[in-house]
């Protein structure tokens, strides 16, 4: 996330004897990453009696670095009742409601926040952007969106942004519109197409996406990432010929790509040609050695070939590298929950 407003928090009425030693105790976990420790003493100093301003927010902010998102969000609008100017409070609370995934409440103290934060910065906008997909508020979207990359908002680019934006979101069938909108704005308007033909083939309309992948390539035809998508387009609709030509002139535009040698691989497969197909699908792996598909259409192309041992050492590199892969979705899923 982005850099808190203030570098550190200052309590008002400096305490004496043991409380004094307590924050300090409290404040050298915390440089030492002992931070549940830390939060352990100052719970113990909010429940005396009188509680020394700018304690909630102190509490607010190390619960949030701890991603213990609900205590965080009870000391921190604290922390706001007792001062409201208290910025950096406001911006670790809209973050907790962000990473809570309560985009609602996270919204308003973000656009609060904005115009207190430093010229040019790029996080406000994207989370107020985000908030504003979240919330149905397209509009809006736009302009935060617009304004983190310095277009005009009412831009064809503004669009197409938005519908980027959109598309990660999963939002793919509002994205539409605005692509068309963008289009609509400017003709010429560079990767409009493409990212259409993209949800197309999303989609799984492979005939819609060939069309539009056409069209970007009549407006932009040197992009290596075009001819690939193109030829996964004719691959589906079984066009193996056509879907080869394109796929090596992705390669010939550049030929560091995996993509297209993978998708040449299981082209030669479909056509029975297991031999040709291991030939594509180790230059994929020499230049992905981790790429668990085309350890898993190798493997499959040497099961065609009768090389029965060669096709068992890829299927169990294959489950290896899914397992690790899972593993790692589960670990991070746990560091940003615990």
């Amino acid at each position: 996330m982005f850099a808190l407003l203030f570098a550190g928090m200052v309590i008002a009425q400096e305490p004496a004897g043991a409380l004094l030693s307590d924050l300090t105790r409290a404040e050298s976990l915390t440089s030492q990453g002992k931070r549940d420790e830390a939060v352990a003493i100052l719970n113990s100093i909010s429940e005396k009696s009188p509680t020394p301003p700018g304690l909630d927010a102190r509490l607010g902010k190390d619960y949030f670095r701890n991603a213990r998102l609900q205590p965080a969000i009870h000391h921190l609008r604290a922390a706001l009742e007792q001062n409201p100017a208290d910025w950096e409070s406001l911006q670790l609370l809209a973050l907790s409601y962000y990473s809570a995934g309560d985009c609602r409440q996270a919204l308003p103290l973000l656009l609060q926040l904005g115009p207190h934060l430093p010229k040019g910065d790029t996080d406000n906008p994207y989370l107020t952007g985000v908030c504003c997909l979240k919330t149905a508020q397209w509009d809006r979207a736009r302009a935060a969106f617009a304004t983190m990359f310095s277009t005009p908002p009412e831009s064809a680019m503004a669009h197409l942004m938005l519908a980027k934006m959109m598309v990660r979101q999963h939002l793919e069938e509002q994205a539409i519109p605005e692509i068309q909108k963008a289009v609509e704005l400017d003709p010429r308007l560079p990767m409009a197409r493409f990212l259409l033909g993209e949800i197309f083939l999303y989609q799984q309309n492979a005939g819609r996406a060939l069309e539009e992948f056409q069209k970007e390539l009549a407006i932009n035809p040197t992009v290596w990432l075009v001819y690939w998508r193109l030829g996964d387009a004719y691959s589906r609709l079984e066009k193996y010929g056509e879907a080869e030509k394109v796929l090596k002139e992705s390669i010939w535009l550049n030929e560091t790509f995996t993509g297209s040698y993978l998708l040449l691989g299981e082209i030669q497969l479909k056509k029975g040609d297991a031999e040709l197909a291991v030939g594509f699908l180790n230059q994929a792996l020499k230049l992905d050695p981790q790429n668990d598909y085309a350890h898993y259409a190798l493997a499959r192309a040497y099961q065609q070939m009768g090389r029965t041992d060669e096709a068992n050492r890829h299927f169990e590199i294959t489950r290896s590298l899914r397992a690790e892969k899972k593993n790692e979705q589960e670990r991070s899923f746990q560091g940003m929950t615990r």
